[in-house]
């Protein structure tokens, strides 16, 4: 089989050690154990169910579910993202500013799933719908960065650089494709439409959540270190 993976933004570094975004990994994994630990009852209890929320219960689920998974390659997957493209958004925005942004992308994600299909029993759960807010704020603050990407089919593997509105872009139309569709990882699913959410949230939003100061900055001091493509 063959897909991407993003390594990272190419075309910067930070300057900033990204604490809020390696405290929201180590959050996930924390978690993805206990899913792991108490198996069905634990992701039934904090997982998203949408008749439960359109009925005004659980409104809590809308916060948990975003730090929950339904496998090792779910949660694998979600990290890898989020590393890739949260550092620099954390950077531009602040850790505190990020924090907020990331936490209601979240809910606005799962909101969005819970609006498309607010009848489901189905559990909805996992952080792509947070992922995918940081993921439309990249697109744009930074939309000419290239992000290195490992492309592999089978057995073949090639690591390339990819304009973050290509990579990003492309993403996004695979979720509008299966918005409606909700895959089962293992005890719970992805929601695609929470992806959409997230990631249109994320576009809005972007300049808003951003600190003028600190984007200036930033490129103030890629611009003193040659600017470009920094391999």
């Amino acid at each position: 089989m063959g897909g991407l993976i993003p390594l990272g933004d190419a075309s910067r570094r930070s300057r900033d050690f990204p604490i809020v975004t390696l405290l929201i990994v180590l959050l996930n994994v924390f978690v993805f154990f206990q899913e792991l630990v108490y198996g069905d009852r634990f992701v039934y209890a904090w997982s998203t169910i949408p008749i439960y929320i359109v009925h005004g219960q659980r409104w809590i689920t809308l916060l948990t579910s975003m730090f929950m998974h339904g496998g090792w390659m779910h949660i694998i997957g979600n990290m890898i993202y989020l590393w890739a493209f949260g550092r620099e958004i954390e950077e531009a925005m602040g850790g505190f500013r990020f924090a907020v942004f990331y936490l209601i992308g979240g809910i606005v994600a799962m909101l969005a799933q819970v609006m498309g299909d607010p009848a489901s029993h189905v559990p909805s759960l996992g952080a792509s719908g947070a992922i995918a807010a940081v993921m439309g704020a990249f697109i744009i603050t930074y939309p000419r960065d290239r992000i290195k990407t490992l492309l592999f089919f089978f057995i073949f593997f090639r690591v390339t650089f990819i304009p973050a509105a290509l990579l990003i872009g492309f993403w996004f139309l695979i979720q509008v494709f299966h918005v409606g569709s909700v895959a089962n990882v293992q005890q719970g699913g992805v929601a695609y439409l929470a992806h959409v959410g997230g990631f249109l949230f994320g576009v809005v939003t972007a300049r808003l959540f951003e600190d003028p100061r600190r984007v200036a900055a930033r490129q103030e001091w890629v611009q003193s270190q040659g600017g470009g493509w920094q391999r």
